[in-house]
């Protein structure tokens, strides 16, 4: 069982930064691709960013490619998503995500736990 808390959401200026950590409880985060995915009202849930279990390898969706970095510390039990040069369009709920399997793009059926959300919102 994997337990994951979002934090570091807010508001911020377009062209701004922010970064979102998530924090995982349970023995087992070392052995779970971790991403992160966002969801805009009336809009559905899209794949964000994701991260091997030992960090070698990431992916991100192109509409962020360049301004956001997907990190985690398994000591820490923590996945860090560092957002630069933030748009309007970046404004959403931002969800982490726990997989069994990595995949170059994360699917939300493929999740196996999900955090419970923090807004980002980006005035322009």
């Amino acid at each position: 069982q994997v337990q994951l808390v979002e934090s570091g959401g807010g508001l911020v200026q377009a062209g701004g930064s922010l970064r979102l950590s998530c924090a995982a409880s349970g023995r087992t985060f070392s052995s779970y691709a971790m991403g992160w995915f966002r969801q805009a009202p009336g809009k559905e849930r899209a794949f964000v960013a994701v991260i091997s279990w030992g960090g070698g390898r990431t992916a991100y969706a192109d509409s962020v490619k360049g301004r956001f970095t997907i990190s985690r510390d398994n000591v820490k039990n923590t996945v860090y998503l560092q957002m630069s040069s933030l748009k309007a369009e970046d404004t959403a709920v931002y969800y982490c995500a726990a997989a069994a399997e990595y995949r170059k793009t994360m699917v939300p059926d493929e999740v196996d736990y999900w955090g419970q959300g923090t807004q980002v919102t980006v005035s322009s």
